[in-house]
């Protein structure tokens, strides 16, 4: 989308949080493009940019000493750097950072981090026990900040939460589920396949059985049940507060399903301003290239649709949508 003038920007929030995403001007990446070592560039360190260099180090690096081991196992963690990129960008040190859908707690962890206090609710009780178990890690490593898991089913965050949580997130920063699109991890002959044929692992969030996980869900019910969340976040959320919402498209019987631009009418149908869409990387940026980071089936995936003649290429980013909680309330988010 595009962004609003500064001047317009600024008249509805503080400058700090919406600067992390303001339009560049063509003549400094021309310059950058012609000198790319030149730090004394004009305005270098000046202008943020809305592509976000967050795979810059693989993700076990990211995670390494921060993370207890059973984090790995879950099926579509949030990169370590997203989180931790929308938290310094959109809050301040001591401000509340919330995540609805914890899965195995990255937005607690770069919250404390980052020293801000952290609220997550999480629908599996396994990974709400390993939401906390990184939290406690995080204790252990000096950060102190108030934090707190509440496992419950977000869609119900009005009867969740204590009342005194109202208003009081400066960011909202989460991600929805994607089901049986997940890749998990991979057994293969040269690693520890019993069959030596290739299996996956660790690629679902619980029980398929279970009809309450949104994972679990089709396409239109995670819809319904995410707008439901995002109604519940923005009560949360003080006025002005901004909400990271991690997502991607994917395919389903080879039709493309844009779940960004969804996500974000779901966002709006609950009274919440789309204010950005940035591009958080999962390649690394090297020169003039970027070094994919796909997975085993992502990788497969490709092999197989260039061999039918159709020229798909591995994912190199994932969108995250910029939702603000309008200064004065809306009808809609009252209504929720």
């Amino acid at each position: 989308m595009t962004p609003q003038p500064p001047n317009e920007r600024d008249q509805h929030c503080d400058a700090h949080t919406d600067e992390a995403t303001m339009p560049i001007p063509r003549t400094f990446i021309d310059t950058l493009h012609a000198n790319p070592a030149d730090n004394d560039a004009p305005g270098a360190g000046e202008l943020p940019v809305s592509v976000w260099t967050t795979a810059q180090t693989s993700p076990a690096n990211q995670r390494k000493g921060r993370y207890v081991a059973g984090t790995t196992a879950h099926p579509a963690k949030m990169l370590p750097a997203v989180a931790a990129h929308a938290i310094e960008h959109y809050t301040r040190p001591g401000e509340l950072v919330f995540d609805p859908m914890a899965g195995a707690g990255t937005t607690l962890v770069e919250a404390l981090h980052a020293g801000r206090r952290a609220l997550a609710v999480e629908y599996e009780p396994h990974w709400a026990a390993i939401a906390q178990a990184n939290l406690e890690l995080a204790r252990q490593r000096g950060h102190n900040a108030d934090a707190q898991v509440v496992h419950g089913d977000a869609r119900q965050l009005p009867h969740l939460l204590p009342e005194e949580y109202h208003g009081q997130a400066a960011l909202v920063v989460t991600s929805p589920p994607y089901g049986p699109s997940t890749h998990g991890r991979v057994a293969t002959a040269s690693t520890d396949s019993a069959d030596g044929k290739v299996h996956k692992y660790h690629h679902r969030y619980g029980n398929t059985l279970d009809r309450g996980n949104l994972a679990n869900v089709g396409h239109h019910r995670l819809l319904s049940g995410f707008t439901r969340i995002l109604a519940g976040a923005a009560n949360i959320l003080r006025p002005g507060g901004h909400v990271a919402i991690t997502v991607r498209p994917w395919r389903e019987h080879a039709e493309l399903i844009d779940l960004p631009s969804q996500i974000i009418a779901c966002g709006h149908a609950v009274g919440l301003e789309p204010v950005e869409r940035c591009v958080a990387l999962l390649a690394r940026v090297a020169n003039d290239t970027l070094i994919a980071r796909g997975s085993f089936f992502q990788r497969d995936f490709i092999r197989k649709q260039r061999e039918q003649g159709l020229p798909l290429h591995l994912i190199t980013h994932e969108d995250v949508i910029i939702l603000r909680r309008p200064l004065e309330p809306t009808t809609a988010v009252r209504a929720r």
